[in-house]
């Protein structure tokens, strides 16, 4: 491995050599909870009590286990994504007919709706993060986790809502100039608080990779190359003039429910367009099975870190170690060694029902990146 590491280096800002998504399995004592909770059993009061301690739990779990930048496992969310938008102005939780598709399941049916123009003015969120950084204290790193930019666009465009989205906007870069506005506002509310590092996830992209998808689209008369360049503009715009300290990263999903995916494909479709974003410091990029495509893409990366999931977060038993460090050398043949870093491909739970996996294993599973990792980077 010598020939591989001589040169490899610690790293002292996120993305971290050794890393993770950001959710986690949600305990039964917050199941429970949260259970109770829509009941009427418990007040909203004792639900918070409940989240908060289960977070400081796992604020030390993530400690134990070695991890330099913690988060509070979304532990307060039933979603990855429609939580944080429901909280921003002018939009509301609604049901539809049916959940989003994944290989041979469905989801709860939610979505996200507009009920006015989309605005920040103060989200719940802010205060969740104040908590996350008073637990996670000053030498560890602590890490906020929202819905892409695109991720919101796509779903205000989903075919359920486009009568209340067209109520409110007469042209899509009329709404993709309001997402941007009120994400800005609300990644500058995050870094009044003390955030430093904010991560964008994105199933957007996930989507373009898939052939069927595109394909489909392309049959709608869609233009999926211009359906990219919106994508990367709407979170470019997001982005655009915050703080220099600030640490943007994004992770690609495609898709993670319940140990599921939902799409397939490589990076090739998207990797100018998404590499493209300026002002983006590092992508979480999943690589566990072939669905994702080889490395070749990587090409396009410019001076950004990538995070390579080598690991799945769907099932708890680990890798093979010399299958991963084979292709962690194949990756470094197209990205220099100090540009790469390792993850599980997704996080743990990125909806409260989470996947099929222990917490046991799901620490095991970190403590394996963690070896490899320090192996690689001394």
């Amino acid at each position: 491995m010598s020939n591989l590491t001589h040169t490899a280096s610690q790293r002292t800002v996120t993305p971290f050599r050794y890393d993770t998504v950001g959710s986690f399995l949600r305990p039964l004592a917050l199941k429970e909870a949260r259970s109770k909770f829509q009941n009427n059993e418990i007040s909203g009061d004792e639900l918070k009590r409940i989240e908060d301690e289960e977070i400081i739990k796992l604020v030390e779990k993530q400690k134990a286990v070695g991890l330099k930048a913690v988060t509070d496992g979304e532990f307060r969310r039933s979603w990855w994504h429609l939580d944080f938008m429901w909280g921003l102005d002018g939009v509301e939780k609604a049901l539809v007919e049916k959940g989003y598709q994944f290989q041979g399941i469905e989801t709860r049916a939610e979505t996200a709706r507009l009920t006015g123009r989309i605005g920040f003015s103060a989200h719940p969120f802010v205060e969740h993060f104040k908590f996350l950084r008073s637990v996670a204290g000053e030498e560890t790193i602590a890490r906020q986790t929202i819905p892409a930019p695109a991720q919101f666009l796509a779903e205000l465009q989903r075919a359920e809502n486009k009568a209340s989205t067209d109520a409110y906007y007469s042209s899509t870069d009329e709404l993709a100039a309001d997402i941007a506005k009120a994400y800005n506002a609300a990644i500058r509310a995050f870094y009044e608080a003390g955030c430093r590092s904010l991560q964008l996830d994105d199933c957007t992209w996930g989507m373009l990779c898939d052939k069927n998808y595109w394909e489909a689209r392309q049959e709608e008369g869609v233009d999926v190359a211009e359906l990219a360049k919106l994508y990367a503009r709407v979170n470019q715009e997001a982005i655009t003039g915050l703080p220099s300290d600030l640490i943007i990263t994004t992770h690609v999903c495609r898709g993670n429910y319940h140990s599921t995916w939902a799409s397939s494909g490589g990076y090739e479709p998207v990797a100018e367009t998404l590499f493209g974003i300026a002002h983006i410091d590092g992508y979480y990029l999943e690589f566990d099975t072939d669905r994702a495509g080889d490395f070749g893409p990587l090409q396009y990366l410019k001076d950004q870190q990538v995070v390579l999931g080598l690991f799945s977060s769907k099932t708890g038993q680990l890798e093979e170690k010399k299958e991963i460090i084979d292709r962690i050398r194949e990756a470094a043949k197209i990205v220099d060694l100090n540009h790469i870093c390792l993850s599980p491909q997704c996080g743990f739970a990125s909806t409260e029902e989470g996947n099929i996996l222990t917490e046991e294993e799901q620490w095991n599973k970190l403590a394996f990146i963690k070896e490899i990792a320090e192996e690689i980077w001394k």
